[in-house]
């Protein structure tokens, strides 16, 4: 199974890209051995429009192309589940047990994501109440990643 994020904005130069490269190398290590192929970014850019409706429109658009079909879909949504990091890698699993070609998890901009991609998403995952800028959901998302691949490979990085 292949594992895609696509985010809104760019992750520069810095920490945040640091840490969010080495949590998507240790994911590609351990991840092969599980069945999983490395974890490809798409990142889109930010949409530059005046008014937000045409903002989230246009960044949904540029989202949307870059999903593969037969692709399940997450998004990373404040309104979504809050799920423990077992209930993650169990989701993986189960993707993967079930020969899903695509897992796609999709960060939005600043402005949320269409209620459109949100419908079609199989899960909805927020990482607490609050808001975190892109940035840093982008390296939560891949520390889970990781540690979903822990998990499922009965390695003892995640102790619960």
């Amino acid at each position: 199974m292949r594992v895609i994020v696509v985010a809104v904005g760019r992750l520069k130069q810095g920490p945040e890209r640091e840490l969010a490269e080495r949590y998507r190398e240790r994911f590609d290590d351990i991840g092969r051995k599980l069945g999983f192929r490395s974890i490809d970014i798409h990142e889109i850019p930010e949409s530059r429009a005046r008014d937000t409706a045409t903002r989230i429109a246009e960044e949904a658009a540029a989202i949307t192309a870059a999903i593969p079909e037969k692709s399940v879909l997450v998004t990373l949504d404040e309104r979504g589940q809050n799920i423990d990091s077992a209930a993650f890698a169990g989701h993986l699993g189960r993707w993967r047990d079930e020969s899903v070609t695509n897992a796609v998890f999709v960060i939005g901009g600043a402005d949320g994501l269409s209620p459109e991609l949100q419908r079609k998403a199989k899960l909805k995952v927020a990482f607490g109440a609050a808001t975190w800028p892109h940035q840093i959901v982008r390296v939560l998302l891949l520390e889970q990643l990781y540690r979903a691949a822990t998990i499922l490979a009965g390695h003892p990085y995640h102790r619960a």
